[in-house]
């Protein structure tokens, strides 16, 4: 704390990763945005849910940059490629705190020269660190600047051994690409568990190393209830944009059938490790789409819900389209893009739908982020 009260970090400025550290809820400019919204559609003002203020971020994407003997592992300068480093970072899960020191310490006892980005040179390039709740250990994915693990292997061997209990799993990830992708298309197991699982609503939920997942899962889980409560029983759901089926799989106990859509190949590759646990009554219920959400559209016909919960960029213009042309009886949207989510609406809303419920959640604090359940109902 400093003298004045309010909560110090060690390491701002220069790290970029919480301009709003110390400032409690979220961002009043977006409540604003998110209000004006709701007074257009005749709602009241959104109520907001925040969690913890301290050990949330439960993921971490780390850069490795720095000298052979000295590497740098933490968030890039704005605007740069220098490493801030992030030693006693507060938001961060303690254990990707104490993983990134041991990662560091390998670097430097097998001698591994870290990425440099000018000279695209050098081997060790990204850090991810995932936590898995009920073990309290960690998924560790060492990114290198080479097509296969031989070059790190002496790293790789060292973190297992240093992180021990604390494990969950290691895995080296390929990218040799020269743009700024953290991670590459190419796996390889190196130790532990194939995926990190959480539960959600009583269904296991499986997350690969490339497959996406939020960060602050206490606040996600919350997020997930609330799309529960807007199901009927025996409903047919259809979710987009589905990911490894966090939100879809919590249905299973109220949906009478249920369906998703993923694109990526990671993402799919989870949501089938989550079908694949599950009874033959529960699979016969289900089905998959794969493919670009604006290719698939067709699929919502006939559902009672469908679930959006798109990328910041919001809807596929081709399935906002289709849903304000053939409005389902209720369309639950999870909105991770403010101004995405302002233009959906007005999309949304001059077919066949009205705005009905608004609600905001503090999934990244400190952030000027905002998540966004958005309920629509058929005018």
């Amino acid at each position: 704390m400093s003298r004045s009260g309010e909560v110090a970090c060690p390491h701002r400025p220069p790290c970029p990763g919480c301009p709003r550290f110390g400032e409690p809820g979220i961002d009043r400019q977006a409540l604003d945005v998110l209000d004006a919204l709701a007074r257009d559609a005749g709602l009241p003002p959104v109520t907001a849910v925040s969690g913890s203020a301290t050990g949330f971020r439960l993921r971490a994407r780390l850069a490795i940059r720095g000298r052979r003997g000295a590497p740098k592992l933490g968030l890039f300068e704005a605007g740069s490629h220098r490493v801030v480093t992030i030693p006693h970072c507060s938001v961060q899960h303690p254990l990707i705190n104490h993983v990134a020191a041991v990662v560091r310490r390998a670097l430097v006892d097998a001698d591994v020269q870290p990425y440099a980005d000018g000279y695209h040179a050098g081997l060790a390039r990204y850090l991810q660190v995932v936590i898995e709740r009920s073990s309290q250990t960690a998924q560790v994915v060492l990114v290198g600047n080479c097509p296969d693990a031989d070059p790190l292997a002496a790293c790789l061997d060292l973190i297992r051994q240093r992180l021990g209990s604390d494990l969950h799993s290691l895995w080296f990830n390929a990218n040799t690409s020269q743009g700024n992708a953290i991670l590459g298309p190419t796996f390889r197991h190196w130790h532990g568990p194939q995926a990190v699982i959480e539960n959600f609503g009583g269904a296991d939920v499986h997350y690969p190393p490339g497959a996406f997942g939020q960060s602050n899962l206490d606040i996600a889980a919350r997020i997930i209830d609330a799309v529960r409560e807007q199901v009927p029983t025996a409903a047919r759901v259809m979710e987009f944009y589905a990911g490894v089926g966090a939100i879809g799989l919590s249905l299973l106990g109220r949906a009478g059938s249920l369906g998703f859509n993923e694109a990526s190949p990671l993402s799919l590759q989870g949501l089938e490790m989550g079908l694949a646990v599950l009874d033959d009554a529960d699979r016969a219920r289900l089905h998959v789409v794969a493919g670009p959400a604006g290719e698939a559209c067709e699929a919502a016909a006939g559902a009672d819900v469908v679930i959006v919960d798109p990328p910041r960029k919001g809807l596929d213009a081709p399935l906002a389209s289709w849903l304000a042309a053939h409005p389902p009886q209720r369309l639950v949207y999870v909105s991770c893009g403010l101004q995405s989510l302002q233009q959906d609406v007005l999309r949304l809303t001059g077919g066949g739908l009205r705005l009905t419920s608004l609600q905001a959640f503090d999934l990244m604090p400190y952030t000027g982020h905002v998540e966004t359940l958005a309920v629509f109902g058929r005018n």
